[in-house]
């Protein structure tokens, strides 16, 4: 990180027990270093035990990431980095509205067999990344199963809990996989409207879709990780926990950029919309 990520991070992470005189002690690792290190595995891909020694001990750094895994400080950190996001665009910090979609990934040799499927219509065998965003393409939740949970079986138990979360957020839209009974069920348990974007028959090649362009440019970015270009995870918590590291690198790159200077791609993506 460069130091003014580091002041954007600095100021979006948890504050320890022992500074709050709840028990604990001080942490034997600077929080820059062992983010750093999280960020680099998250980034470059590599094996916990392949941690160049500029970082800590390897065991220590998995450790850490083991630690902010268990008590959800990385999607409490990543939460709070999105609300800063979106009141620097001029938002609530609360959404209104989301975007729901999935992604199927291959599985490597070290994801067990009952945490994995075959998604038959993408033909992968692995696992699969259900994310809901905002209007912006912040994550809001992500939910990582095996590659033959389908779309409407994910979000049967996603929306009840998006609603808890976030009580603002009435309107969702969704792709075509999201069709049937589960458009009435969440209009008439949760109160949310399902708006289905479909691609019309005439469409050839790449046709960028009103809302739905959103989170498929969130699942792009997903995969300039190379350790989310596969999943290689014996836990889908531990995949879940670099999702949120990846968007929390992205999320301090975009508050830490100098006033006035726009995200060329970004800029490119609402030109196409």
């Amino acid at each position: 990180m460069t130091d003014a990520q580091w002041a954007v991070m600095r100021d979006a992470l948890p504050v320890p027990a022992w500074m709050e005189g709840r028990g604990g002690q001080p942490e034997g690792y600077c929080h820059r270093q062992m983010l750093d290190a999280v960020f680099y595995v998250t980034d470059n891909g590599i094996k916990w035990r392949s941690m160049p020694v500029d970082f800590p001990a390897w065991d220590r750094v998995y450790a850490f990431f083991r630690r902010w895994r268990q008590s959800g400080l990385a999607g409490e950190l990543h939460d709070r980095l999105r609300g800063t996001v979106r009141e620097a665009e001029g938002r609530e910090r609360e959404p209104t509205a989301a975007i729901i979609d999935s992604q199927s990934v291959k599985a490597a040799a070290s994801v067990p067999a009952v945490s994995r499927g075959y998604d038959g219509g993408k033909k992968i065998n692995g696992r699969r990344r259900h994310i809901i965003t905002d209007s912006l393409g912040m994550v809001l939740m992500v939910l990582v199963t095996a590659a033959n949970i389908t779309d409407r079986q994910a979000a049967r138990g996603m929306l009840p809990r998006l609603r808890t979360r976030f009580r603002k957020v009435t309107l969702m839209w969704a792709d075509g996989g999201y069709t049937g009974r589960l458009v009435p069920w969440a209009q008439e348990k949760l109160q949310l409207t399902l708006q289905i974007v479909k691609r019309s028959d005439d469409m050839t090649g790449f046709v960028v879709l009103p809302r739905r362009w959103v989170v498929e440019r969130t699942l792009g970015w997903l995969m300039r990780s190379r350790r989310l270009v596969r999943d290689f995870e014996t836990l889908p918590t531990s995949s879940e926990a670099f999702i949120y590291f990846s968007q929390a690198m992205l999320m301090s790159r975009r508050l830490a950029r100098p006033a006035g200077r726009t995200d060329p791609e970004q800029a490119r993506w609402a030109a196409a919309a």
